[in-house]
């Protein structure tokens, strides 16, 4: 049997990745495939050559992808430009020429992809995105027909690296968010422009995405609540471990009775949890389903040859099912086209989850007492209260309470009463807190 002619797009370190896993352990892909799968066009502007192994393989390189995605000899297109645009032309164009697609653009999927399913869907092509979400952690497939018994309850993910890193070196050395940022900048793992990884914007890109697999949605990518975490402070780190808890910077998609939660912010996670000693930049995603109860899957979220293992394993599906009915495949969204539903997804006022409050309360009696009192008439329980001693010659001290559940909503409306005591200096820094129990 022939070879699978397949056209890539973007040479950069995903896409050098590809051609050398590819390359590397072709036989046994082959193997597992049914057939031999060769890269015979790949579009880029710029690569590096020489890091990349079986590049002399590929037929014709070429700077003009539209070439590419309109070659009638390449069945299976790879994106992996990544953005809007023009990987959204592309792969609209590359359905629309009847090829199937894979891609590991979150931003592209999550934004885009509800027009991009209806479109494959009508050609009765394939569009992969398994390396969208979480590198090399096999989590869609996870999600999407390993759990396909399941009805999923929540969903909670570490699921951008570079945050992870950065609050990880927050806790274990003791530094600033700046400092590490820095560092993480300099180490690759950040971008230059890092708003997309420390604002949360990565991470509801990929969170939107399993939201709508483990729930049976479209794609609602606007309605993700997103906080990141440039205000998480030395102090809270620090005061959060004290209490016996982690900050991480969470994903959490949940099914309620009224709806879906999706949302992405810092988070306290009791230190006991295996999601809490999850370090690095490495990610984890922990679902908690009925059947089969919770589930955690851990492994590298990013780089070369982790994010290449999903694009690949991505491929070899692909291939498998070239000759299936498009009826009879795995659907884009784990559910059937026609069975998915518009969940209406909660605003994040209202949530219910616990908290972490800290406040710079003025050292003086009777102060605790007034904040522990517009607590009580809030209706909000309080877990535990640390205060602690002035420093120097400060006139003000930390005071930090743990809460019980409390819908967002009535939490600010506290947050605002606490705030216009006079005794208080400054705003009050909320964290939400998961047990994940």
């Amino acid at each position: 049997m022939q070879p699978v002619k397949v056209g890539l797009l973007g040479l950069g370190t995903v896409g050098g990745g590809t051609v050398s896993v590819l390359t590397r352990n072709a036989d046994e892909i082959a193997r597992r495939a049914g057939r031999g799968i060769q890269i015979t066009l790949a579009a880029a502007k710029e690569y590096n050559a020489d890091a990349i192994i079986g590049l002399d393989q590929i037929e014709n390189i070429t700077d003009d992808p539209f070439s590419v995605v309109d070659d009638p000899d390449v069945k299976i297109i790879i994106e992996l430009i990544g953005g809007y645009s023009p990987a959204k032309e592309l792969v609209l164009k590359a359905i629309e020429n009847g090829k199937h697609v894979i891609t590991a653009n979150k931003a592209l999927i999550a934004i885009h992809g509800n027009e991009i399913f209806k479109a494959a869907q009508e050609k009765g092509v394939i569009v992969a995105f398994e390396a969208a979400v979480a590198g090399g952690i096999p989590i869609i497939k996870a999600v999407r027909e390993g759990l396909a018994a399941n009805q999923i309850e929540w969903i909670a993910g570490i699921i951008n690296g570079t945050g992870n890193f950065i609050l990880t070196e927050m806790r274990d050395k003791g530094r600033d968010f700046e400092d590490v940022l820095n560092e993480a900048q300099s180490l690759g793992y950040a971008e230059a422009d890092p708003t997309f990884d420390v604002e949360g914007i990565d991470a509801a890109h990929k969170l939107t995405i399993l939201s709508s697999i483990a729930f049976g949605m479209p794609l609602q990518f606007d309605k993700t609540y997103i906080e990141g975490i440039t205000k998480i402070e030395q102090q809270d780190v620090l005061y959060a471990e004290e209490l016996g808890y982690r900050i991480k910077h969470v994903g959490i998609s949940r099914k309620v009775d009224n709806g879906i939660e999706q949302r992405v912010h810092p988070t306290l996670i009791p230190e006991r949890r295996l999601i809490a000693n999850v370090d690095g930049v490495m990610n984890a995603v922990l679902i908690k389903s009925d059947a089969v109860g919770p589930t955690l899957y851990y492994g590298a979220g990013a780089g070369a040859e982790p994010t290449a293992s999903a694009v690949v394993a991505d491929i070899v599906d692909v291939v498998r099912a070239l000759t299936t009915d498009p009826e009879n495949r795995v659907p884009h969204l784990a559910f059937q086209h026609d069975a998915l539903s518009d969940i209406n997804i909660l605003p994040i006022e209202e949530i219910e989850t616990a908290y972490y409050l800290r406040m710079h309360a003025i050292d003086r009696p009777g102060v605790v007492a007034d904040i522990t009192k517009i607590l009580g008439d809030s209706k909000i329980s309080i877990e535990a209260i640390l205060q602690k001693e002035p420093v120097g010659n400060a006139s003000c001290i930390p005071v930090i309470f743990l809460t019980q559940c409390i819908k967002e909503k009535e939490m600010n409306t506290a947050i605002i009463k606490i705030e216009k005591l006079d005794a208080i200096d400054g705003k009050v820094t909320r964290i939400r807190m998961e047990t994940f129990g």
